[in-house]
């Protein structure tokens, strides 16, 4: 292969998309299937923003292509990329900037009640944020459910297994062969121990 791959892991906060992101890379190693992943929620993670660059888009981009770039040179052409707006059209410019113009995007929006979300927040964020990162998950998901394009794969993962979750965005990649979408399975659910959506 010599073209990149990226699959977009996006969702609102508590979606479970590190969790997910996470569990897709350990059933890649399983298959030998040869990936990077990257939390880009890191990748603009400054304070303050850069001048000209309220929303760290610009910082994003470069810090993107920046360890994209060590990965390319070592050969690795797949790569797992989790962020909350990571699906929308209007993030598709900077991988391509960051991997190539024929870089292949597979985009999974993975979605939870309010309900979920609060439960496995108040599980993750011990601080000061809870409040905070409730309304801006619920904005979000309002965002991304208008915004997503029709060729997003749309995930539920309320109650689910993350190893079935898994198995369904692994199966949407194509990268490993006899591997279907079926869910299930044994597992945990995600939940408030173990998401770090």
């Amino acid at each position: 292969m010599d073209h990149a791959e990226v699959l977009l892991i996006g969702g609102r906060a508590g979606v479970g998309k590190t969790t997910v992101g996470w569990e897709v890379s350990a059933r890649l190693r399983a298959a030998q299937v040869a990936h990077a992943v990257i939390d880009g929620d890191y990748t603009g993670a400054v304070h303050p923003a850069p001048a000209g660059d309220t929303h760290r888009a610009g910082i994003t981009e470069r810090n993107l292509a920046a360890v994209w770039g060590n990965y390319a040179e070592l050969g690795y052409r797949r790569l797992v990329y989790t962020n909350t707006v990571s699906v929308l059209d209007e993030a598709a410019p900077m991988f391509r900037q960051a991997m190539g113009d024929g870089v292949r995007l597979v985009r999974v929006l993975l979605t939870a009640t309010d309900e979920t979300v609060e439960q496995r927040l108040t599980g993750r964020e011990l601080g000061s944020e809870l409040e905070h990162e409730l309304r801006g998950s619920a904005r979000k998901a309002r965002l991304l459910d208008e915004r997503a394009p029709t060729d997003v794969l749309r995930v539920v993962t309320d109650g689910r297994p993350v190893i079935g979750i898994a198995a369904e965005v692994v199966a949407a990649t194509g990268w490993v062969t006899g591997v279907t979408g079926v869910t299930g399975g044994a597992g945990a659910a995600i939940g408030p121990a173990s998401t770090a959506g």
